[in-house]
């Protein structure tokens, strides 16, 4: 699984960036992130190795106009060699969006004349690497509505365990009862930001939102939860000493870290 970069805070301006590079290009349907199968010498147990590689969604219409004013649609995701996989996003993406996916008529907007009328709907998905039983995606989602101050982005990112087949989230990452330990060590680690912007220990819940770092596990909050949008994304992290302990052994980094190209 590739190891991010741990920041406290992703900076909406080079986010922004690189998502209207990303949304100027054509998906890539060569390329392809691929590692040796691994077997586990307890049960022997085959571990696939991940193929991935950049598809466009096939939508009714790329471009919506409803009385409320008119979407420009996006949407890219990943074909791998674990068909589970892809349905799991096909299914997120249709969810997030609905509209994309109804082939609905065309509507008169009914907006002031002065305000903007075209507003945006992005999604991408990319895959970030694998680590062993663990395979790492990101899920970026942008949207902007006709006539808003600005538009809202989000990064989920969704680890599987390819050994039982299954999205691992915090509920299943954290073992029986740690949760407290790991918030208590999650505050202490990451406090002199925390103290900077007013957030006590009893304001800290844990995030649903995760993935591997350099450092350890880091924990993403969205939008406002913890700092200004300006700020962006907030990023705590979870040093792996600290980790051990708290975090289900299936689920900690144990094999060499194979970054994706």
């Amino acid at each position: 699984m590739a190891l991010l970069p741990t920041r406290k805070t992703t900076v909406l301006v080079s986010i922004f960036s690189a998502t209207l590079l990303i949304s100027a290009c054509q998906p890539k349907s060569d390329t392809k992130n691929e590692q040796k199968s691994t077997t586990t010498p307890a049960t022997q147990t085959s571990i696939p190795a991940l193929k991935a590689k950049v598809v466009a969604v096939k939508l009714p219409k790329n471009k919506l106009c409803l009385e409320d004013g008119c979407t420009t649609y996006n949407f890219q995701s990943v074909e791998t060699n674990q068909p589970w996989i892809d349905a799991y996003f096909s299914e997120r993406i249709k969810k997030a969006d609905p509209n994309a996916f109804a082939n609905l008529p065309d509507q008169a907007v009914k907006l002031p004349a002065r305000m903007p009328q075209d507003g945006q709907s992005m999604i991408y998905v990319r895959y970030l690497g694998q680590n062993y039983n663990l395979a790492s995606f990101e899920l970026f989602t942008y949207t902007y509505s006709a006539g808003a101050a600005h538009g809202m982005y989000h990064k989920e990112y969704v680890i599987f365990d390819l050994a039982h087949k299954k999205h691992v989230t915090v509920a299943d990452l954290i073992q029986t009862g740690k949760e407290e330990t790991l918030l208590d060590r999650l505050y202490s680690y990451n406090q002199s930001w925390l103290d900077e912007h007013s957030i006590s220990r009893e304001k800290l819940k844990l995030s649903d939102n995760y993935y591997y770092g350099n450092d350890g596990i880091v924990f993403v909050y969205p939008l406002y939860e913890l700092a200004s949008y300006a700020q962006g994304l907030t990023e705590l992290t979870l040093p792996y000493d600290q980790a051990k302990d708290v975090i289900k052994p299936e689920y900690l980094p144990s094999q060499p870290v194979v970054q994706s190209p």
